[in-house]
């Protein structure tokens, strides 16, 4: 695990005003719980008004993120935890729920910060969720990057300046 290379995230734009929702998985509530506050502190910091959402699980995080999407949020930060077993089940479900991620943020417009942790073991993803011992925040950096890219999605494509006939 090596934060090497990671980049220093920084908005182009306020994120005052933005909606951002975060659906979070319901397994494995430890790590969720610290992927989560990691998430809120970030959103909390930038003034952004944001809600939570809870999943069933990670497989379920693509439909409910395109139904935050659907409703009017700017932004959506998915959090979840996968963690290898002994079947094939971790494999297919990382793949589906990765795909499904990206395809509801391709199909939105809008950016879905990717805060799904794929580990070995749970002390990988403890060491991933922003816990007290944790050498990474995962939820933090997936709602840094919801809003580095929303801004730079606001910035390639900026509302239209209300016209004198609106305003009046």
């Amino acid at each position: 695990m090596s934060r090497h290379g990671a980049p220093t995230l920084t908005p182009t734009h306020s994120a005052a005003g933005e909606r951002v929702v975060i659906v979070a998985s319901s397994w494995h509530d430890t790590i969720m719980n610290g992927l989560i506050a990691g998430a809120q502190r970030v959103l909390d910091e930038a003034g952004v008004a944001h809600r939570l959402v809870r999943a069933p699980g990670s497989f379920e995080l693509p439909v409910i993120s395109q139904a935050a999407l659907a409703g009017g949020a700017d932004a959506v930060v998915a959090l979840g935890v996968i963690i290898r077993g002994g079947t094939p089940h971790f494999e297919y479900v990382s793949d589906a729920t990765t795909q499904g991620i990206l395809r509801v943020s391709l199909d939105a417009g809008r950016p879905v910060g990717f805060g799904v942790l794929t580990c070995d073991n749970e002390q990988q993803a403890l060491d991933r969720a922003g816990l007290h011992g944790s050498v990474e925040d995962k939820g933090a950096e997936a709602a840094e990057a919801a809003l580095v890219a929303l801004a730079a999605v606001r910035d390639l494509h900026p509302a239209p300046a209300a016209s004198a006939e609106t305003a009046a």
